[in-house]
């Protein structure tokens, strides 16, 4: 079948993973009669209106996201959730397939589709990826338009950052030049904290609510340290007062606080104090858990004083 396109067509179908729209046809040497011809006869399939599929069977995943940046139009591109997962910023695939157009262009909905538009879609596009998607910034930036809650904005920058997809630099110019931005100031500063090592809506409930609202000293974060041979990481360390603080999102099984327990029972052997904490000490307790580390910082010299926040008054705590 394949011997009867054009020597245009081969290379097009091997570009987009044997996926073509009849807008491109006249240019691929391939009339949309022709197309429409093959899938009636079984040779190929039509995946959408005026989509095709140059093989039968089940469709590939690279195959469908092809399929639905062609359907949209030629100016469309992949976006959100969709552009994330081409770029491994999210492991699963996305739901709907997520696609954006000029904010001029008119078109129809599509089930299965989410259409979003935009009048930054040149500088939006990267300029090398197929198939055709935002760049990278772009991507986590509408993701974190589109978040429920802060959390979920933090966790979003800071896994782009940890995968090395990106960095907060970057990020930090594509906040600034968007016209309109949902939580842009606490954005602009969570870069700031990612780029200082915060990996995770809990490190960052932490650094805001527990040590910068308490006039805690600054920590360090990610700090290397050698146990056992081996290279450990620190969430966050108070070098300067042998002071230590773990912060553990999850439930930790059986083996997981086994392993804690000797890493702290390592350090304290050497003089360094291990404090832990996980969600309801940095939220709901957060004051006292300042107070906590607060106390443990001045029994090791820390001058103080620690400042009282609007929580603390309000539950007398400090």
């Amino acid at each position: 079948m394949t011997k009867q396109l054009s020597p245009t067509c081969l290379p097009l179908l091997t570009l987009q993973s044997g996926v073509i729209a009849s807008w491109q046809a006249s240019s691929a040497g391939l009339g949309p009669r022709r197309m429409e011809a093959l899938a009636r006869a079984g040779r190929w399939q039509r995946l959408h209106h005026g989509v095709y599929a140059s093989f039968t069977g089940e469709p590939p995943r690279n195959a469908v996201l092809w399929a639905a940046a062609l359907r949209a139009g030629p100016q469309s591109i992949l976006s959100h959730e969709t552009a994330a997962e081409l770029d491994g910023l999210l492991d699963k695939p996305s739901k709907l397939l997520h696609v954006t157009i000029p904010q001029s262009q008119r078109v129809r909905p599509i089930a299965g589709f989410a259409i979003h538009r935009s009048t930054r879609i040149l500088e939006a596009r990267d300029p090398w990826l197929l198939p055709p998607r935002t760049i990278i910034e772009e991507t986590v930036l509408d993701l974190a338009q589109e978040a429920t809650s802060f959390d979920d904005v933090i966790s979003i920058l800071a896994r782009a950052c940890q995968r090395r997809l990106t960095f907060p630099v970057l990020l930090r110019r594509g906040v600034e030049v968007r016209a309109r931005m949902r939580w842009r100031a606490d954005i602009l500063q969570a870069l700031e904290d990612v780029a200082d090592g915060v990996e995770s809506p809990l490190e960052y409930r932490y650094l805001r609510d527990v040590e910068r609202a308490h006039g805690l000293p600054p920590g360090k974060r990610q700090v290397h340290a050698a146990q056992g041979g081996r290279t450990i990481r620190r969430d966050v360390c108070y070098a300067e007062y042998g002071v230590v603080v773990e912060l553990d999102g999850s439930i930790s099984h059986a083996d997981r606080r086994l392993q804690d327990n000797r890493r702290d029972n390592a350090a304290a052997a050497r003089g360094v104090i291990t404090l832990r904490y996980g969600w309801p000490d940095v939220t709901e307790l957060r004051c006292k858990t300042a107070v906590e580390v607060g106390e443990t910082l001045s029994r090791r010299g820390w001058p103080g004083p620690l400042r009282t926040c609007r929580r603390c008054m309000s539950a007398n705590v400090i």
